[in-house]
């Protein structure tokens, strides 16, 4: 075993569930371009977890040959997924208030394996329960997984007027937070969009139609020239394409249906 700090790479070897859910979070929260053995996280989570870059980079392309938003586009991924690839990612997307639990906690402690998870934080009340404290710690990590799989998928961009600050950007839910548990953490449920395009979005004033065009609601449109030239200039404008997680279209059909000021 080496003792000079050196990593042993695992090559050859099964993956375990631990480190399929390394793999998974990792494709989820980084963007598309950025998936190479050159990425320093990518060199850093690999040694965590004994794995080469290489390695770790084809398993997460196995992932996204899994990915039919990805496959949707022309783009294959790898052609070397494996049973246990196919069974984890279907087992994850099909629960993603669970998953981005799990896989945002692995990536974690792969990242900082003596790091004591802490339930308290900035947003967190303080709270009696501890049943209480350890939900509002998952919803904390869920959320943080959600941010972090849609920048990834907007490469960090709003998707409608192209803003790339961080501190300006929201990931924003397309179904309300509050009317669907099962997909508050699911990134097709998500755009990526500037402070000022998400309050639009959420009031109704702004949705989204079927070919991904900007749609924005002719009952409320005001004579006002702020408004002309950040809101409604993007009208029939189209989003841009995300590299993965595109908005599901059922998800867009609800709002459009039950937010959007008609």
């Amino acid at each position: 075993m080496p003792t000079d700090g050196a990593v042993t790479h695992r090559s050859g070897l099964r993956w375990s569930r631990k480190d399929l859910l390394v793999a998974f979070a990792l494709y989820c929260k980084t963007p598309f371009g950025k998936i190479h053995a050159r990425n320093p996280e990518i060199i850093e989570l690999s040694n965590a977890i004994a794995r080469t870059p290489s390695a770790l980079c084809m398993k997460m392309l196995n992932f996204a040959s899994l990915d039919s938003s990805v496959t949707s586009t022309g783009r294959v991924g790898l052609k070397r997924s494996s049973i246990a690839d196919r069974e984890i990612w279907l087992e994850l997307t099909a629960d993603w208030a669970t998953s981005s639990v799990l896989a945002e906690t692995a990536l974690n402690h792969a990242a900082n394996p003596n790091l004591e998870p802490s339930v308290d934080g900035p947003g967190l009340p303080p709270t009696e329960s501890g049943t209480d404290r350890k939900s509002l710690q998952k919803v904390r990590v869920g959320q943080t997984f959600f941010r972090s799989a849609v920048m990834s998928a907007y490469d960090g961009r709003c998707c409608v007027s192209g803003l790339s600050v961080p501190e300006l950007l929201v990931a924003s839910h397309i179904v309300p937070w509050s009317v669907d548990a099962d997909n508050r953490m699911n990134p097709s449920n998500g755009l990526l969009l500037s402070a000022i395009h998400d309050r639009a979005f959420d009031q109704g004033i702004m949705t989204i139609d079927d070919d991904l065009q900007v749609m924005v609601s002719r009952a409320v449109s005001p004579t006002d020239e702020f408004f002309a030239s950040v809101i409604k200039v993007f009208d029939g404008k189209s989003l841009t394409t995300p590299a993965k997680f595109a908005p599901n279209k059922d998800f867009l059909a609800y709002h459009r249906e039950q937010i959007f000021v008609r």
